[in-house]
C-alpha cells in the first residue's frame, strides 16, 4: 500500500503529460487551404495489423463562389476523381450551374471539369456553387507493377523539374558526402530515411504548403507538400522518376466527417518492377508506422490528380498551377481571392458494395 502510495503522484504526472486526445481535430474552414488532418488523428499501429485493405466510401466534393459581382463572366475549373490502379471511382452526381465540359491536361492526363458564366445574376442564386459525389473503393496501395517501365516520353516527364521542386541545387546538397545505392529501392529508402530525419511536420512557419523544395531544406520543416517536394527533388537528382499525387484524406477511425483539407504523397519508379509509394509526412507524425509508409498507403484517402505546374484546359488566364485539387476560378479574367471561395468536403463509408464501371 506505502509503494502504491509512492506511486500515485508519478502515474498522475504521466497521464497529464500525454492527453487522451492524440492526434488534432479538423482545421477550421479558414485554414481549408492548408493539408487536412484527419489522419493527424490517432492512426492504428501495424502491429495492431487493423489497417484496412480497402474501404469504401462516398465522397462529396463542393464549393461555393461568393461575392461575384452582377454581370461577371465567371470560368471555374475543378479536377475530377476518376478510377486508376488503386481506386475504383463512380461519379454519382455532378451540380453546377451550367454546363460542364470535362477535358484533360495534356500533360498528365488529369480530368479536368470546366463551366462557365457569361454573365452571372444575383437574383438567380447569390453564389456560384458545385458539387460533385462519387462512390469509391480504394485499397491499401503498395508496389504497382502496372507500368513496370516507362516509355521514354514518360521517364523524362517525371525526371523533369518543376518550378518550386528543382532537380539540383540546395535540395542537392542534402546527399553530398553520401554514396546513394545504385539499385532503385535501395536509393529511394535512402532518400525516404534522409527527407523524414532532415524535416518536421510543422505548419507554424509561413511558407509551408507550396511544395518548394528549396524552402523545405531551409525550413526543415512543413506539411505533406513540403516532405513530398524535397523528397521527389532527391529521387530525380539521382535519375530515378518520381511524382507527385494529392487528394483527401479519411480519418481512418470515423466512418463519417467533414473533411478540413487535401493531403499528398509520391511515387517512385523502379525500372523492371513499377512505381513505389512513399508517405514520408505520415511517417513523421506516426513514428510506429515509418517502415510501413515507405512502400505502402493507407486505404483513408482519394487520389484526384497527378504532377505539379498543372496547364489547365480550356486555356486559363493565370499561370500553370502548383498543384491542382481545389477549384480554380477566375472573375472577368482574374483569379477570384481564395477567401471568397467556401471549401466543403465530406465523406461517409458505405456498408454494401460498389457497382463498378
Amino acid at each position: 500500500m506505502s509503494v502504491l502510495r509512492f506511486l500515485l503522484p508519478l502515474i498522475l504526472m504521466v497521464v497529464a503529460a500525454f492527453p487522451l486526445t492524440a492526434g488534432c481535430s479538423f482545421p477550421s474552414e479558414s485554414n481549408a487551404g492548408d493539408e487536412g488532418t484527419a489522419t493527424d488523428q490517432a492512426t492504428e499501429t501495424v502491429e495492431k495489423k487493423e489497417l484496412k485493405a480497402e474501404r469504401k466510401f462516398r465522397f462529396r466534393y463542393a464549393a461555393s463562389v461568393n461575392d461575384v459581382p452582377a454581370g461577371a463572366e465567371v470560368k471555374v475549373w475543378f479536377p475530377i476523381a476518376e478510377s486508376d490502379s488503386q481506386q475504383s471511382v463512380v461519379r454519382k452526381a455532378t451540380r453546377v450551374p451550367a454546363e460542364i465540359e470535362v477535358n484533360r491536361d495534356a500533360k498528365y492526363g488529369n480530368q479536368i471539369g470546366f463551366f462557365q458564366i457569361e454573365k452571372f445574376d444575383p437574383a438567380k442564386t447569390p453564389n456560384v456553387a458545385i458539387e460533385l459525389s462519387y462512390d469509391v473503393k480504394r485499397k491499401r496501395s503498395e508496389l504497382d507493377s502496372t507500368q513496370k517501365t516507362l516509355a521514354a516520353e514518360k521517364s523524362k516527364l517525371f525526371l523533369t523539374a518543376n518550378r518550386l521542386v528543382p532537380n539540383t541545387g540546395k535540395p542537392a546538397e542534402l546527399l553530398a558526402d553520401r554514396t546513394i545505392p545504385k539499385d532503385a529501392s535501395e536509393a529511394g529508402k535512402l532518400l525516404y530515411e534522409i527527407v523524414e530525419s532532415h524535416m518536421k511536420y510543422d505548419k507554424s512557419k509561413p511558407g509551408y504548403g507550396n511544395g518548394d523544395s528549396v524552402w523545405a531544406c531551409d525550413s526543415k520543416t512543413g506539411n505533406c507538400t513540403d516532405f513530398h517536394s524535397l523528397f521527389i527533388s532527391l529521387a530525380r537528382n539521382q535519375n530515378i522518376p518520381a511524382r507527385f499525387q494529392i487528394g483527401f484524406p479519411l480519418s481512418p477511425t470515423e466512418s463519417s466527417s467533414k473533411v478540413g483539407g487535401y493531403h499528398c504523397w509520391a511515387w517512385f519508379h523502379i525500372d523492371g518492377q513499377g512505381w513505389l509509394p512513399v508517405d514520408i509526412s505520415e511517417a513523421d507524425k506516426h513514428p510506429e508506422m515509418k517502415s510501413f509508409y515507405f512502400g505502402n498507403l493507407t486505404a483513408d484517402r482519394i487520389a484526384f490528380s497527378t504532377g505539379r505546374d498543372i496547364e489547365l484546359v480550356p486555356e486559363s488566364k493565370s499561370e500553370p498551377l502548383n498543384y491542382f485539387v481545389y477549384p480554380h476560378v477566375e472573375v472577368d479574367g482574374k483569379v477570384w481571392p481564395r477567401e471568397k471561395i467556401r471549401l466543403d468536403f465530406s465523406y461517409r463509408d458505405l456498408p454494401v458494395s460498389i457497382k463498378q464501371k
